[in-house]
């Protein structure tokens, strides 16, 4: 036998003896299909399963961190899988984690270390991570986790109290919902529960200002399709584990695996329906939690099922329904509950009826790939007060909303001022794919990726006033018999690049400039060389015009 200092994972399924008993195929069927998904993060993270019995299982991991966001993952992706089914026959797992000593036999692990991770998971809400203090210690500052103190908690055949932490899962706009505190353990006789709605209410009135109970309810997470988006969206399991930011607590808003837009115009009208079969690599606004969600479970499902979806990334789908017009309502109404729980002024429709197709509108547009590029020459710190062609209420909104968010994250801007942001995504590529996704669908033309978690990702001007979006095949400015020049000029649009005309028309070039003043600089110096009056009219994507 073999002593050593392990962190435990414990985990097993909330109600499975009633599943079982009302559907035992069903209930094992997917049963065998979540136990993969555990035991591929598990796997992932550095992690051993060394017992399991049943629904639980236990595994081993080399550090407090790879256990805790393992299990993160796991829930989150465990809960999208969940949404499509009714609340009744959903298989959610409770997590309890701890550090401790444990011994080591023929590959399995025995002592207090082992009996304490189950407590916690007993201790756990239903579809969320319960650990030790020990365990907290570790992770507070390595992991971006919000937690809640639950206080000493007297458990089962343990002599000492616990003191332990909820983990508080993200919601798919990047923020985080709060576990609802559990009574720490005491000897003295505690009040009655029934008397802290009194109390609070007495407290109240003395004018002492509490303004509720702060954990009065337990807040339900958001997920799309189980959100994820999220949008998926924000929300749905993640291809990889996802780094998270800690948020402050904020107004609920439309996410897209964390996702969340300005007020704007409704979508332009596409110029067709998309039809045809069901594929997941062809549904829009989604994450990639979503889509493996689709790919897997929806697919592989039997009649009667549905998949709903709205521009901002909020889902909902029905499986196992008893007609196709259930399965129609049930999708519809799941995603539009999301969306109007987290203000989206989007309304949710149809996206695939069984295996096939039903979308009243085409694919959104989008601009060509790569959607975004790293430019040192260009690239700087996104202050929200910069952002281009917005008012101050939007700036704002941008300050609270995606500076603190977490990643990954992107916005995309539109040319009439829509813009999309999208928060905590699995990669900055998925995040940019999906705001460039649901911007285009709002403005109807493509949009264009204005800033990157903590950068801009294109230049954006402090000498000019930015008044749109710069295309130079159509700009009226210039000669129309240069147009094809500049274009051919600009190319990869690397770098500091400016425009500048004069009466006649006449274009002049600053390229790949290492700052703006050189970029201007030198397009005035080139206009002049063939034209007179010559003025700046463009920056990088942008038109510019002078500063009030």
């Amino acid at each position: 036998m073999k002593r050593k200092i392990a962190a435990i994972f414990a985990a097993d399924i909330a109600g499975y003896s009633r599943l079982v008993a009302e559907d035992e195929e069903e209930t094992l069927r997917r049963l065998a299909s979540y136990r993969e998904v555990v035991d591929d993060f598990i796997a992932r993270a550095g992690g051993r399963i060394f017992n399991t019995a049943g629904d639980a299982v236990l595994a081993e991991f080399p550090s407090a961190v790879d256990a805790v966001r393992c299990a993160i993952d796991i829930q989150e992706s465990l809960r999208t899988r969940n949404m499509a089914y009714p609340p009744s026959r959903q298989m959610s797992f409770r997590i309890g984690i701890t550090i401790g000593d444990v011994v080591e036999r023929d590959g399995d692990l025995l002592g207090d270390g082992v009996n304490i991770a189950a407590r916690l998971e007993g201790l756990a809400e239903v579809g969320g991570i319960c650990v030790s203090r020990a365990v907290h210690e570790q992770v507070a500052n390595k992991l971006s986790v919000q937690f809640a103190d639950i206080g000493a908690q007297e458990v089962k055949n343990i002599p000492t109290p616990v003191h332990a932490y909820m983990v508080a899962m993200r919601r798919e706009d990047g923020s985080y919902s709060k576990p609802q505190l559990k009574k720490a353990a005491s000897k003295v006789a505690a009040a009655p529960v029934w008397m802290w709605p009194l109390v609070v209410a007495v407290v109240s009135v003395t004018g002492i200002g509490v303004t509720g109970f702060l954990y009065n309810t337990k807040l339900k997470q958001t997920a799309n399709v189980a959100a994820t988006p999220a949008a998926a969206p924000s929300a749905t399991p993640s291809a990889a584990p996802t780094q998270m930011v800690k948020t402050p607590m904020m107004p609920m808003t439309a996410p897209n695996a964390g996702a969340a837009m300005a007020p704007m115009p409704a979508p332009s009208p596409s110029a067709a329906p998309m039809a045809g079969k069901f594929a997941a690599d062809s549904v829009p606004f989604i994450n990639e939690r979503v889509r493996n969600y689709l790919a897997g479970d929806y697919s592989a499902a039997g009649d009667y099922k549905a998949f709903a979806l709205n521009v901002g990334g909020f889902t909902g789908s029905a499986l196992n329904q008893p007609n196709e017009e259930a399965a129609r309502n049930t999708a519809i109404e799941q995603c539009q509950k999301r969306a109007e729980a987290a203000q989206s002024p989007r309304r949710c429709e149809l996206y695939a009826v069984g295996n096939n197709v039903v979308y009243a509108h085409g694919k959104p547009p989008m601009p060509p790939s790569p959607y975004f590029r790293h430019d040192a020459m260009t690239e700087r710190t996104f202050a929200s007060k910069d952002f281009p062609m917005v008012r101050d209420p939007q700036k704002v909104r941008l300050e609270n909303m995606f500076v603190p968010a977490a990643k990954s994250r992107s916005v995309a801007l539109g040319p009439g001022g829509q813009y999309f942001m999208v928060l905590g995504a699995a990669s900055a590529e998925d995040a940019a794919r999906r705001s460039l996704e649901s911007c285009g669908a709002i403005a109807g033309v493509a949009c264009l990726v204005v800033a990157i978690d903590d950068n801009f990702v294109v230049p954006i001007p402090t000498l000019f006033r930015i008044t749109g979006f710069f295309n130079a095949a159509s700009n009226a400015s210039i000669v129309a018999d240069a147009r094809g020049e500049v274009v051919r000029k600009l190319g990869d649009g690397m770098g500091w690049n400016a425009v500048a005309v004069g009466t006649a028309g006449r274009p002049g070039l600053g390229l790949k400039a290492a700052d703006e003043q050189a970029a201007v600089s030198s397009a005035l110096s080139d206009c002049a060389k063939r034209d007179s009056d010559c003025h700046v009219i463009a920056l990088g994507p942008f038109t510019v015009g002078p500063i009030n």
